[in-house]
């Protein structure tokens, strides 16, 4: 395998994030090669192009030519850009131009509209989701529960918090978590704050090997992250959520995206943003 790490940029003349999600999973596709990727946002003036060409032209003099994702708008910063000493995905070039053909019109080719906040009652939903997941978080309060679209539930570290924010940023799903304790599991029954809203319940699980590992890291030699400890909470967590048919998603080795795509599916839930 070549020791040299290929360079990939993702340009954007906004927040990269189209660039990014594309090409983190078109490069992800390619496990022989190694890559140092680089992100190279609000490429939105000719001085800033300019500033880009200069480091990715740079990186080919030092290496193999550089790989590079654009979602540029501008025709001359694209055109600017496909001169450079690298292989270049227009990303935008690709797919909307054979969409301005279909429609018979030519789109806006606006800067940074893919991402700006022109719709405010999205932006709303989207911040109010956020704020309902970062007040509800690890069971700091159960008020308003009945105003969650999902509430999360599992043991301590089992990716509860990471969901919840995704789901509220990508989707603008409000998602609260409750972590079950021991002392939840004293009893056969949810515990009190989850009863009521037995519908609105997704549990996570973990394989206790992972989860002692993660909480080996926050608090290394307790009772709280032995493998012994680790084993009862997950299955008895298990056995109340088999129980009370709550549904419910090994986390081990799956991504959040994944996790809040098969949680949306399995509870219904329809996105609030686009």
């Amino acid at each position: 395998m070549n020791s040299v790490r290929r360079a990939v940029f993702f340009v954007s003349d906004g927040t990269g994030i189209t660039a990014e999600t594309l090409g983190h999973a078109l490069v992800a596709q390619f496990d022989i090669e190694q890559f140092s990727q680089t992100p190279l946002p609000f490429v939105d003036s000719p001085e800033r192009v300019e500033e880009a060409l200069q480091q990715i032209n740079a990186a080919a003099d030092r290496g193999p030519r550089p790989i590079v994702f654009s979602t540029l708008i501008d025709r001359a910063a694209r055109e600017r850009l496909l001169g450079s000493n690298a292989m270049v995905m227009d990303l935008f070039g690709a797919f909307l131009e054979p969409l301005e053909h279909e429609l018979g019109r030519q789109s806006a080719h606006a800067l940074r509209r893919a991402h700006a906040i022109a719709d405010q009652q999205q932006y709303h939903t989207r911040m109010e989701a956020v704020n309902f997941a970062l007040q509800h978080d690890d069971g700091m309060t159960i008020r308003q529960y009945e105003n969650a679209d999902v509430i999360l539930t599992g043991v301590s570290r089992s990716g509860k918090t990471p969901t919840c924010i995704y789901l509220a940023m990508q989707f603008g799903i409000k998602a609260a978590n409750y972590p079950i304790t021991v002392d939840d599991l004293e009893s056969d029954g949810l515990p009190n704050a989850l009863r009521p809203h037995r519908l609105r319940l997704f549990g996570l699980t973990i394989e206790p090997e992972q989860l002692c590992q993660i909480r080996s890291e926050r608090r290394p030699n307790s009772r709280y992250a032995s493998l012994t400890q680790c084993q009862m909470e997950v299955e008895e967590t298990e056995r109340l959520f088999r129980k009370h048919r709550v549904p419910y998603l090994d986390t081990t080795s799956v991504s959040v995206e994944e996790i809040s795509s098969k949680l949306l599916q399995t509870m219904g839930l329809e996105r609030q943003l686009y």
